[in-house]
């Protein structure tokens, strides 16, 4: 078994950065030039026979992938371009909307973009709750669609699911499970939490970049639900080119348009190694490096955003610093890379490639940083990250 740290390696952007930002894009394995290359190969020497030979399976087979990271049987994870359309084919399995029971109910803490989807439906009732204790509470028979976050994206908490899913089924609705901070650095199990949908991306812990967004549905349901957002490789018989919709088998109706096989390529990389070195191993790892950055921070004198219960605690820790966007700029100046959340503050996120000695030296740059003023060349910062 190799050494985490051996991974280190497979990583060219850790040669001249200390990278703390896997929580918001994991750096690029460099696999991914070669990867990128045989798109190009085929494209080149291939052209039309590459659809036949692998691109347009891709959103299947990259998508198993995807399933054997979060406990997802075979056939039932897909591929997309980014959660917000994972999510809006999810509901479009249930239009036209029943009067009677249009409710969404999610946390406030939900990634702003799941959000704007449901706020942005006139025929929905949005009911924003503070944590997932009151989500449960507010569970009723109205309720058609419960998207949760299974790890919050300011604080980095881990959700109860079990809870919520439970509730949820009780009365009828139907609970959309954001992996987005979790897959890849928290276990997860989409089959045993019982959700119905699941969704996540791969710029963040999968190392997979941009493009490759997935969605999860429950075999049972994939089944019988009919997505209303839809395209033609969505249909059992794509290239009969047919009038009408005839939906294909499984998860496979859950796909739209013509597919990403460049993003797709590329993603691959990364997922090879979280299968290789495994989810639990990985967590592991981090558990003990949030601990150890929580303990530096603390004796720094900074406050923790993020909670300090190891079963609650996703893969980042919220450090608490005045002025964190131009903290923030100073730390990217000196080839520190994490980044900041207004109303939260630094986000540092550890990998498994991530050394202890990285940890207290972007600890010590940041008190630096704050005692000496030099965050004040960037006052005003907003950063894009």
């Amino acid at each position: 078994m190799r050494d985490l740290l051996d991974y280190r390696s497979e990583f060219p952007i850790l040669e001249h950065t200390t990278y703390l930002a896997s929580h918001t894009l994991g750096p690029m394995p460099r696999q991914v030039p070669e990867r990128l290359a045989e798109f190009a190969r085929m494209w080149a020497e291939r052209g039309i026979r590459s659809w036949a030979e692998g691109w347009w399976a891709m959103p299947m087979t990259v998508g198993d992938q995807i399933g054997r990271i979060v406990g997802a049987p075979a056939g039932s994870t897909v591929m997309h371009q980014n959660v917000a359309i994972a999510e809006a084919i999810a509901l479009s399995c249930f239009r036209p909307v029943d009067p009677a029971r249009n409710r969404v109910v999610y946390e406030r803490g939900n990634f702003p973009s799941v959000r704007y989807l449901y706020q942005a439906q006139p025929d929905l009732e949005v009911l924003v709750c503070e944590d997932d204790a009151e989500i449960v509470e507010r569970i009723d028979e109205r309720t058609l669609l419960v998207p949760i976050s299974h790890v919050l994206y300011k604080d980095s908490e881990i959700q109860d699911v079990l809870p919520i899913v439970k509730r949820a089924h009780e009365v009828g609705a139907h609970v959309i499970l954001d992996c987005y901070q979790s897959a890849g650095i928290v276990p997860v199990d989409v089959t045993a939490l019982g959700v119905d949908f699941a969704v996540g991306g791969s710029v963040k812990w999968l190392c997979g970049g941009p493009g490759n967004g997935w969605l999860y549905v429950r075999p049972d349901l994939a089944e019988r639900l009919e997505p209303t957002y839809t395209g033609w490789q969505a249909h059992d018989r794509p290239f009969a080119f047919a009038e009408t919709m005839e939906y294909a088998n499984g998860a496979a109706r859950f796909l739209t348009g013509t597919p990403n096989p460049t993003a797709h390529f590329a993603g691959t990389a990364g997922y090879d190694l979280i299968e290789e070195i495994g989810v639990e191993r990985i967590r592991e790892n981090s558990l003990r490096q949030t601990r150890l950055l929580t303990e530096f921070a603390e004796k720094a004198g900074f406050g923790i955003h993020s909670t300090p219960d190891p079963v609650r605690r996703g893969g980042a820790v919220i450090v608490s610093v005045p002025e964190a966007a131009a903290v923030y700029a100073e730390l990217e100046s000196r080839s520190i890379l994490a980044d900041f959340r207004p109303g939260a503050g630094i986000r540092l996120g550890p990998h498994f490639f991530t050394t202890d000695d990285e940890l207290q030296f972007v600890i010590a740059q940041t008190a630096e940083i704050v005692e000496s003023g030099a965050w004040q060349r960037h006052a005003g910062a907003v950063a894009l990250h």
